[in-house]
């Protein structure tokens, strides 16, 4: 990515953004974004050291002009105290068609917990908005961003391409519903790196149509884990394929390395997935293939799984399950899971042997595996 030393810079502050946190600078952000996309330099929108308010805003691309955006954030942007505000927009700051934007530092405070409290009191409570939404945009750069308390999902990728997310810490409360840490979904080549994320749902997920995703160097917990789906929501969806889980540490998660589909017809399917050199401690289920995915038992559609799950290796895998099955694949009748590879792989329960399960699942082991294998 070109990114030029000679950038025009546009502070917030001059469009009259207040670092007070209480006054709405929402319309300075907007200006200073059009001004940025007005020019044809590469151009640095700075947002000095302070709290500032804002609501939901759309940073939409289609007419920028500047090859290059960095956006420079030395402040905190926080969002309204009464969560409904929000909680009835889909997204907080949301990226639409752009190109060449980049995030660089600062902290996001969505402040989630008032509307997470909403739903575990079952009230009429909104649906909550992502923090940081970018869709239909490529060469994209995420670095050094803190997210906290999340109404809905964190940072979501959807329909993007060559996507590089790196130290980046999430944090939410082990309990907040559907915090997922990163979506990814429908996208190409995105690059996720030494980043933490401890959140109420699962840390990464990914979603149909995501090709090409390398992750390394992530730790996660609490929270649900790396899940690739849920898949088969729907009959016809495209699949996910060539994802890389490198060096990562899971702890006290319900799940380690997660790949779930509903009990449906689907065109889906996961193939050449790695996941290699883990160290769980703690983790409910470490190793977990579901296709019969069906949270609470409600509206299960009891068919088979059409997803087709092929070519899945765990590699240098290592630690200690919460629960006696370390290793549970739970594949479809009518396309049982193939090429399953399980190399050095040791998981232990509570200083004792773990188990293994497997349901229509094929596949093969090298060098030491523990649980013992059942494939």
């Amino acid at each position: 990515m070109h990114i030029s030393s000679a950038k025009t810079s546009y502070n917030v502050l001059t469009y009259g953004a207040r670092p007070d946190g209480k006054t709405d600078s929402t319309q300075p952000f907007q200006d200073a974004w059009a001004a940025a996309c007005g020019s044809t330099d590469s151009t640095m929108i700075y947002i000095p050291k302070g709290r500032y308010l804002l609501g939901a805003v759309a940073f939409t691309g289609g007419k920028c002009k500047s090859p290059a955006i960095t956006i420079r954030i030395d402040g905190t942007l926080i969002a309204p105290e009464d969560y409904r505000i929000l909680g009835r927009a889909q997204n907080w700051l949301s990226f639409e068609r752009v190109s060449g934007v980049s995030i660089v530092g600062g902290a996001l405070d969505a402040k989630g917990s008032p509307l997470w409290d909403c739903k575990a009191n079952g009230s009429n409570c909104p649906a909550g908005a992502t923090t940081l939404s970018f869709v239909n945009s490529n060469n994209i750069r995420i670095d050094g961003l803190l997210s906290l308390n999340s109404q809905m999902y964190h940072v979501v990728i959807n329909g993007c391409q060559n996507v590089q997310v790196q130290g980046v810490r999430v944090m939410a409360a082990g309990d907040s519903p559907n915090t997922d840490g990163i979506h990814v979904q429908l996208s190409t080549d995105v690059v996720i790196t030494n980043s933490s994320i401890k959140t109420g749902d699962d840390c990464i997920s990914i979603g149909p149509g995501t090709k090409n995703l390398w992750i390394e160097r992530v730790s996660c917990g609490p929270g649900h884990g790396i899940s690739i789906g849920s898949l088969a929501k729907t009959t016809e969806e495209p699949g996910v394929q060539n994802v890389t889980v490198k060096s990562t540490i899971f702890s006290g998660t319900t799940n380690g390395f997660r790949i779930k589909s509903w009990a449906r017809q689907s065109t889906g399917f996961v193939r050449a997935i790695r996941f290699i050199a883990a160290t769980m401690i703690n983790v409910r289920n470490p190793i977990i293939i579901d296709q019969n995915y069906c949270p609470h038992n409600l509206n299960c559609p009891n068919q088979v799984s059409g997803v087709q799950i092929s070519d899945v290796m765990y590699q240098s895998i290592r630690g200690t399950s919460a629960t006696p099955v370390a290793i549970k694949f739970d594949c479809s009748l009518k396309y049982p899971c193939t090429g399953i590879r399980l190399q050095d792989v040791k998981l232990t329960y509570s200083n004792k042997q773990a188990r293994s399960t497997c349901t229509n699942a094929i596949g093969k082991t090298s060098g030491q595996v523990q649980p013992d294998n059942c494939l």
